[in-house]
């Protein structure tokens, strides 16, 4: 049976399992099997102490006693509700969206517990360091973008590096699965778009339930699981590998190297931005952010009174970091697209249409090959692309058009 909406004084709610953690002035709520956290402050985790033992008004009442403060624990059990906290209310069971599934439901935290130890992070960092001495010692070691054209078959190098590429973001997110599922939370590997860019993403939201140290490694075990892959290759190579297994590790540390730049573009969600996110203090520092643009946008167009400021409904540390980081989203995404636009597209399309020519007026089988590869490669990105950008903002995109046909309907 379905709870119903309103919850009354005399309520009885049972909640799901919550984790909290204290942050700052206020605390994190949430379920870690969903993802779903909340801030809340210290009279809202007293709250929820209280509503398993008490009803909506004994809580009340407690609330009141033990610090003269006014709540409306009705409103806040509702808003519980909404987002998914509470599994029943007066015996009647909460209708709730499905637990997500876990990726690699059976590993267990205990088998990866290890990954946490601080050996882990040493150890990485000796083998890093180790190659770096190794460069020192033999400059020749160090990758270049030639390393790149380890064959004279253009097709067999374009689909050899894509296939290393992907496998190395296959390790990357894998590697943040591990490490999150090593600290008790679940993750959910996916194809996402961020931009114009078809990214592979690790979705470990219940880590906000971990202390801070576990949520960085879990937020660096990408970055750190790269700088290791490139470093053995170096390793291997210096130990006297040569010829076209030498070629191929110069290119495999090549690549691994190379997915590293984008995680600083933080005005996307990058592994980087979370570390930023979590340091400025802030519970979604891209919503918020993206939010506080809107608002600037709508200023230039019509006169908006300060309360319409998103901004405004957060904390003064939160609210200076959000400006700030609005900044760097807006010049970082239009300086993103700009280059899509003017450079990217056009690269892609030149190509696309040189593919198409090969294989219209006839050349060597070499050349047919190339170009069926590139026209393959680049025609499977924008298949993924799209795929992805409509599974995102599919529902967002059938909202507007029905919005839009409604306000038609309705002026007719």
């Amino acid at each position: 049976m379905s709870a119903p909406t309103a919850v009354s004084d005399t309520s009885r709610v049972r909640l799901h399992s919550l984790h909290l953690r204290e942050d700052g002035e206020s605390w994190i709520v949430g379920r870690v099997e969903t993802g779903d956290f909340i801030a809340i402050p210290p009279v809202g985790r007293r709250a929820l102490t209280l509503l398993p033992d008490h009803t909506v008004a004994e809580v009340h009442s407690r609330i009141l006693d033990e610090t003269g403060d006014e709540v409306d624990v009705a409103e806040f059990v509702s808003s519980l509700v909404d987002i998914g906290f509470v599994a029943e209310v007066d015996g009647h069971q909460v209708d709730s969206a499905p637990v997500p599934r876990s990726m690699l439901a059976w590993l267990r935290p205990e088998h990866v517990r290890w990954l946490l130890h601080p050996a882990v992070a040493l150890v990485s960092a000796a083998v890093v360091l180790v190659a770096l001495a190794a460069l020192g010692v033999d400059p020749e070691l160090v990758p270049e973008p030639h390393d790149l054209l380890w064959s004279s078959l253009g097709a067999l190098v374009l689909l050899g590096n894509l296939a290393i590429v992907w496998t190395l973001i296959l390790f990357h997110e894998l590697a943040h699965l591990l490490v999150a599922r090593a600290a008790g939370a679940p993750g959910r590997m996916s194809l996402g778009t961020r931009l114009q860019f078809l990214a592979a993403q690790t979705d470990v939201s219940g880590v906000w339930a971990a202390p801070r140290r576990a949520r960085f490694s879990v937020y660096l075990a990408g970055i750190v699981t790269n700088l290791v892959i490139a470093a053995v290759a170096v390793l291997v190579r210096a130990a006297g590998v040569h010829g076209r297994p030498g070629e191929l590790l110069a290119a495999v540390a090549l690549l691994s190297l190379s997915l590293i730049p984008p995680q600083f573009l933080v005005f996307m969600r990058t592994d980087l931005y979370f570390i930023l996110q979590d340091v400025a203090g802030c519970a979604n520092l891209y919503a918020d952010g993206s939010a506080y643009a809107r608002y600037l946008a709508g200023r230039l167009v019509r006169r908006r009174t300060s309360e319409d400021d998103p901004s405004l409904r957060l904390s003064g540390r939160e609210r200076i970091a959000v400006r700030w980081y609005t900044l760097v989203l807006v010049v970082g995404t239009v300086a993103c697209l700009t280059v899509e636009l003017l450079v990217t597209l056009p690269v892609a399309i030149a190509l696309l249409a040189s593919a198409v020519d090969s294989a219209l007026i006839g050349g060597t089988g070499t050349q047919l090959v190339d170009a069926g590869a590139v026209a393959f490669t680049t025609v499977l990105f924008f298949v993924l692309w799209t795929r992805a950008w409509w599974r995102q903002h599919g529902s967002q995109v059938g909202g507007a058009i029905s919005r839009i046909r409604g306000s038609e309907r309705g002026g007719r």
